[in-house]
C-alpha cells in the first residue's frame, strides 16, 4: 500500500472522521466540519493549527511553512518514507485532538492517555490544553 494510502486509512479509522475530496485535489479530512488536514498527490500534507502551535511546531522543526499561505496556522510535511509517514499521522493526530477533546465524554483524560500516547513535550501538551472545555459556571442560585 503506498503511503498516502496508509495515512489516508489510519486517519480515516479515527473516531468522527470523515474523507472527503479537497477543492485542490487529493483529500481532505473532517472532525465534523472542522478541517483536520489535507494531502496531495505527491505525499504532501497540509494541516491547519491555531499560529500559537504552529509556531511552536516550526521552532522545533517539526513541520514547514505551509507554501501558499506561510504566515497562517498552515503548515505542510512531505511524506517520502515510512518515518516521514509516522511523523504525518503524528501531527495529524495533534490537529485532531484538538477537536476530539471538546466531544469527549473525559477531555482531561483524554489529553493525557493521547499526550503519552503521542510522546508530547510538555509545550505542546499545555497549548493542547487550551482546547479542553471550559467548565460549566455553578449558578449563584446555588453558591448563595
Amino acid at each position: 500500500m503506498k503511503l498516502l494510502q496508509r495515512l489516508e486509512a489510519v486517519v480515516s479509522s479515527w473516531p468522527n472522521v470523515s474523507t472527503h475530496p479537497h477543492r485542490f485535489g487529493g483529500k481532505e479530512f473532517r472532525f465534523a466540519a472542522a478541517e483536520v488536514g489535507h494531502i496531495h498527490r505527491g505525499g504532501v500534507v497540509d494541516i491547519p493549527f491555531p499560529r500559537s502551535l504552529r509556531d511552536a511546531l516550526l521552532l522545533e522543526d517539526l513541520a514547514k511553512e505551509h507554501r501558499w499561505v506561510p504566515n497562517s496556522g498552515w503548515v505542510t510535511f512531505h511524506v517520502r518514507n515510512d518515518a516521514d509517514l509516522n511523523h504525518a499521522l503524528w501531527l495529524m493526530r495533534i490537529s485532531y485532538i484538538r477537536y476530539a477533546l471538546k466531544t469527549a465524554s473525559n477531555p482531561a483524560e483524554m489529553l493525557e492517555n493521547e499526550s503519552a500516547d503521542l510522546h508530547l513535550k510538555p509545550q505542546f501538551r499545555s497549548l493542547l490544553a487550551q482546547f479542553l472545555p471550559k467548565k460549566e459556571a455553578v449558578p449563584r442560585s446555588i453558591v448563595a
